[in-house]
């Protein structure tokens, strides 16, 4: 029984190199960047534009109905704020269907050639930059070498 004993911890040291070496490479990609720099992305740029202007001036809308439904409790005022989100939330999702379909071709070729860079530089998992900051997924990343942006941009013009 004691032979086991020392067996195991040996077993278990002779283990750490191997998963030392296959250790995982994360990389930042600014996306918004390499699309404002890929070819044909004029249109789905534009549109972008135009969501963000219109779902701007109805969120500013809907704002000023709720706050005049809140303070006159009205049930006018309110049925008009309810139909106003109404209108906002479908007015959100048709956008984003709109995007999302533009937006597809598009991802493809930046996922490919992200795909690519990251293989031929060594890393095994590449984010999205501003998703990673928003989610706070990422609380730091030194720059100077996690970031593919510069190379993927490189590769996208060719």
């Amino acid at each position: 029984m004691k032979p086991a004993l020392l067996i195991l911890p040996l077993a278990l040291i002779a283990t750490v190199p191997h998963a030392a070496q296959t250790r995982a490479r994360v990389g930042i990609v600014d996306v918004q960047q390499v699309v404002a720099a890929l070819p044909g992305s004029a249109a789905y740029l534009s549109l972008t534009k135009r969501v963000d202007a219109d779902i701007q001036r109805k969120q500013a809308s809907l704002q000023g109905l709720v706050a005049k439904a809140n303070s006159s409790r009205s049930p006018a005022d309110i049925q008009a704020a309810q139909r106003a989100q109404r209108d906002f939330l479908s007015t959100q999702q048709s956008h984003q269907q709109r995007l999302n379909t533009e937006f597809k071709p598009l991802a493809g070729r930046i996922n490919t050639t992200v795909a690519n860079v990251a293989k031929a530089s060594g890393f095994t998992v590449v984010l999205d930059r501003r998703v990673a900051a928003q989610s706070n997924l990422v609380v730091f990343a030194n720059t100077a070498t996690t970031d593919l942006t510069p190379a993927v941009l490189r590769a996208i013009k060719k």
